[in-house]
């Protein structure tokens, strides 16, 4: 276990998360400020948003993908080599988006490729957070899974928060003319340098102990049942109910966070006409409460436990779903950063249990089958088409109605949570297995 020290497991999930997540989240705020016009200019300002949302959209696609794939790789062959495999594809697919030609060079094929492109970065994502997930919790001593998971869900807040403070940069120091000409690549080049570094982290990390203790035990039993040489289809036998049941729990802070921002940043600086770098301000301070509010929940989850207070967080993001977007709506700063930390807090209360939440719904020979699968099938369903279905509610019913579309996703998650049976909980495997594992480690 030595080797395997907080000092190495924590970096190695922190500093990959965030590497992830900023190459996914690049591409939304690009979406929102950029792509329209430089992949779509023969469309409507309205139309041209929805293609490039719908293209954003793409990239969920692909995270259910990356979940089975990745998802089975880590259940046969380890948490460790899927997270270098989906930091890989994940920093190849970003870097190539800031390379492509836009529609003016190579007409339809442009974004024909960024969605091919899109496509391939969900992949890498979809591999994420099981692998990175189980690393952190099967490394934590007992009663501080949700705390080193928290580190799993610190990797978005600090992803966005990059993206989102390159962006400012960029807005803030570039001609218009500049930034739509060339500006806007640098931020997915830039995933170079951040995907070199993750590998760096964590190619010194090794295996967890549960992974390896269930390694031992299909070796000494070649016999047993196959479920092991297919974890997903051992999962869709036997656990579909928490399968589907724990994606319906991730839904609404998925809708959630992707109205504040993805589409929170599109509506101000389009419908509002706000300065795209005051916005860009205002988010970045958002996402730093956001943090804090997330390592909270986290730290709460392992004091009072998972469920009540991912179901405080819910309850308190259907309480400000409504009030939200007339705040926004004021345009006013003040009143629009009170309604982003408003729905940072709820978030982070939601968000900061689930990395320990998830993989707790399932035994250690499918555990990362399962995680990868229930999270990314429920960031499918609620972030993929987020910032469309807000859109088009905007421009056909008026601002107002989001706020009912966020009402009903929470209502959908709270009662998913609600019908999670509670002796669904393998928490005392991942605690034993890794006992059993550091005994044999030090020879006792």
């Amino acid at each position: 276990m030595s080797g395997n020290a907080p000092s190495r497991v924590i970096p190695a999930v922190l500093i990959g998360s965030t590497t992830e997540f900023y190459d996914f989240f690049i591409y939304g705020t690009a979406a929102a400020l950029v792509f329209s016009r430089t992949f779509f200019p023969h469309l409507t300002p309205v139309n041209g948003l929805l293609a490039a949302f719908s293209v954003y959209a793409v990239g969920f696609l692909g995270r259910p993908t990356g979940a089975v794939l990745f998802g089975h790789l880590g259940d046969r062959v380890g948490r460790k080599r899927v997270l270098i495999g989906s930091l890989l594809l994940m920093g190849l697919s970003t870097t190539a988006v800031g390379l492509l030609p836009d529609y003016a060079e190579w007409g339809i094929w442009a974004p024909i490729t960024l969605t091919g492109l899109r496509f391939l970065q969900g992949v890498g994502l979809g591999g994420e957070f099981g692998g990175a997930a189980l690393l952190a919790i099967e490394h934590a001593p007992p009663g501080r899974r949700g705390r080193f998971g928290a580190y799993v869900q610190l990797g978005p807040c600090l992803g966005f928060a990059v993206a989102t403070g390159l962006f400012w940069s960029l807005s803030r120091f570039l001609p218009e003319a500049d930034f739509l000409a060339w500006g806007w690549r640098l931020p997915f080049l830039a995933s170079a340098g951040l995907v070199g570094l993750g590998l760096a982290v964590r190619m010194r990390v090794e295996e967890s102990p549960a992974f390896l203790a269930t390694a031992a035990a299909r070796a000494a039993d070649p016999d047993r049942p196959d479920g092991d040489r297919a974890p997903l289809v051992t999962v869709v036998r036997r656990h579909l109910r928490l399968l589907l049941l724990g994606a319906g729990t991730v839904v609404s802070g998925s809708v959630f966070f992707y109205v504040a921002t993805t589409w929170a940043l599109a509506h101000a600086t389009g419908d509002l006409h706000m300065p795209r770098t005051r916005m860009l301000a205002l988010l970045l301070v958002s996402n730093l409460i956001l943090g804090a509010a997330t390592y909270a929940g986290a730290l709460l989850s392992d004091r009072y436990g998972r469920r009540p207070v991912i179901r405080a967080g819910m309850a308190a993001a259907l309480l400000w779903s409504l009030p939200l977007v007339p705040l926004l709506d004021t345009a006013r700063p003040s009143l629009v950063l009170l309604g982003l930390a408003g729905a940072m807090v709820a978030l982070g209360l939601l968000h900061g249990p689930i990395p320990a939440f998830l993989p707790e719904l399932f035994p250690a020979e499918v555990r990362c089958s399962g995680s990868s699968v229930s999270y990314n099938l429920g960031a499918l369903t609620g972030g993929a088409l987020a910032p469309l279905i807000a859109t088009r509610l905007t421009a056909s019913l008026g601002s107002y109605a989001v706020g009912w579309y966020l009402v009903a996703a929470c209502c959908c998650s709270l009662l998913c949570l609600r019908a999670l049976p509670k002796q669904a909980n393998h928490a005392e495997a991942v605690e034993l297995l890794a006992a059993a594992e550091a005994i044999s480690y030090s020879g006792q």
